[in-house]
């Protein structure tokens, strides 16, 4: 039979990726946590980490056994919350990554209410363009622009959102107005770099205008953003981040935007996990709360 001290070593060490971490977590030595881990793998007659330089990494084994060790962690904390009246908290490390718009308009907002409530839950937050593995243990959670197709995961929609064309006011009342979808060849635009894009969801330019003069390219959606503040030209940007500033204008807003969808992603072996599930099921509700902000676009 498994010991629950063998266990809650390898629980603090894959959350902390070092004995030292691990030990200072569990107020034990590291050679203790180390003696444990070796026992442990013994018993299973498994490698649960990689060891590196850098410390300790699950390797494929280790995520195996992940979701069972934590079920047995939080139905322990349950009956020690049951006999002693005591609440307990989740704990461990949760890396998200989201689309860097919803990561800089909506979700970043929300930290300091998830800390509020989880307290003892160290979240990793990566916010850009670049789409990560979740089978390869990049991300724990992944908010992607489409459903994923492939791969054992567990994924649900959150919403949608909305994009539309937008200039600053200085730069429109120095420039030529524009009425229609022709008067826009005559406008400089700001996108995306094309060959940097890895969702293609990111590619509405093409979908929406054709023969636009492009003068600046960024994969930083912040980047776009400033140019146009800035009046380097035009761009489509999300409704949600765009709207409420008052140094912007939409354009064409009845005949130039949008809809695209936001969907959480979890893998298969960690989507039951107490402190993943806190997660998903904090920011659904907060993407679910935000919705009609997140199809605004003026």
């Amino acid at each position: 039979m498994l010991d629950w001290n063998y266990l809650r070593s390898f629980l603090e060490l894959a959350r902390k990726g070092k004995l030292t971490g691990a030990a200072k977590r569990l107020n034990v030595e590291p050679t203790t946590v180390g003696r444990h881990i070796d026992r442990l793998e013994k018993e299973l007659d498994v490698h649960l980490f990689d060891r590196s330089p850098k410390g300790y990494s699950l390797n494929e084994e280790g995520y195996k056994l992940l979701p069972y060790a934590e079920n047995i962690e939080t139905k322990i904390n349950s009956i020690y919350q049951s006999i002693s009246g005591t609440d307990t908290l989740l704990s461990g490390t949760v890396r998200m990554a989201v689309p860097e718009g919803l990561g800089i308009g909506i979700i970043s907002k929300y930290i300091k209410a998830f800390k509020e409530q989880h307290p003892a839950i160290e979240l990793e937050l990566v916010a850009d363009t670049r789409s990560r593995s979740l089978s390869k243990r990049e991300t724990d959670i992944a908010i992607t622009l489409a459903r994923p197709t492939t791969g054992r995961l567990v994924a649900w929609k959150l919403g949608e959102y909305r994009l539309a064309l937008y200039a600053s006011c200085e730069y429109l009342n120095g420039h030529s107005i524009i009425k229609s979808v022709k008067d826009l060849t005559s406008h400089p635009f700001v996108s995306y770099i094309d060959d940097l894009i890895e969702f293609p969801q990111l590619k509405y330019m093409q979908d929406l205008l054709h023969e636009v003069n492009i003068v600046f390219r960024s994969s930083s959606l912040q980047a776009q953003y400033q140019a146009v503040v800035d009046g380097i030209g035009l761009a489509l940007l999300h409704g949600f981040v765009a709207a409420d500033d008052k140094k912007l204008q939409v354009i064409l807003p009845k005949k130039i935007f949008a809809t695209r969808e936001y969907w959480m992603v979890v893998h298969e072996d960690l989507h039951r996990l107490a402190r993943v599930q806190a997660v998903t099921t904090f920011f659904t509700e907060v993407i679910r709360k935000e919705q009609d902000r997140l199809m605004r676009i003026n």
